[in-house]
């Protein structure tokens, strides 16, 4: 995936959850749209560069948004809506050897009790659930996910679970958009029932994926696998 033009910036706070100020590098302050509906834990802090893109829709109420924020040796892409948009583009390509073999690649169909997959996979009457999740809490080299309380990453742990028992394939798909994590684990600390319902759906037949990224100030693309302990 290759980002739009970014602007460079320089984080004032965040709050009421999806706004930032930012001071851009001419001294302007403008108020940017953050799309992360997470505690950001371990990926912003005030004073850290940021890097915005610039919208010129007139039915936008914010003309930016931050898609990364720059947290010691690495770029952290923040923006949530970018991991379904590249694994899908990944797969499609090809880039994920246990991933190949369904021709047909779908968004957000419709599954369970209320909810969508973000992707499904096919092949004939084979089909594969995929759940992408966005991954950017990284302490001393480990992922953690979530970063906060997640009544809803709870709710597709469970559809993922009986989707198996019906005989479909289902796969956790945690997406890093980061680089300097060395290992994932669900976060206990965090919240403990999203984390005791991910290692029991894995014994009932969930598949798990972690990968991590390559991000630069152009592109964005899938890297690695990234080893988890549950």
């Amino acid at each position: 995936m290759k980002w739009p033009h970014l602007l460079c910036g320089t984080l004032l706070k965040r709050y009421k959850r999806f706004l930032c100020d930012v001071k851009l590098k001419n001294n302007h302050t403008v108020t940017a749209h953050c799309p992360n509906t997470g505690s950001m834990k371990e990926c912003y802090e005030p004073g850290c560069r940021v890097y915005l893109s610039r919208h010129t829709n007139p039915a936008r109420k914010l003309r930016y948004t931050v898609e990364m924020t720059h947290m010691g040796t690495t770029l952290v892409g923040i923006n949530t809506q970018v991991p379904n948009h590249l694994v899908k583009e990944s797969i499609t390509l090809g880039a994920v050897p246990s991933l190949r073999g369904y021709p047909r690649v779908r968004s957000e169909i419709p599954y369970g009790e209320n909810s969508r997959i973000d992707l499904l996979l096919e092949n004939g009457r084979e089909r594969c659930f995929v759940e992408v999740k966005n991954c950017t809490l990284v302490t001393d080299h480990v992922a953690y996910f979530p970063d906060a309380v997640s009544t809803r990453g709870l709710k597709h742990l469970l559809e993922l679970e009986r989707q198996v028992l019906e005989g479909d394939r289902c796969v956790m798909f945690y997406l890093i958009q980061r680089t300097d994590a060395h290992v994932f684990k669900p976060a206990d600390h965090i919240d403990p029932a999203y984390a005791k319902t991910l290692r029991r759906v894995f014994t009932r037949g969930v598949e798990i994926m972690v990968y991590d990224v390559h991000i630069d100030l152009k592109t964005i693309t899938l890297n690695q696998p990234i080893p988890y302990l549950l």
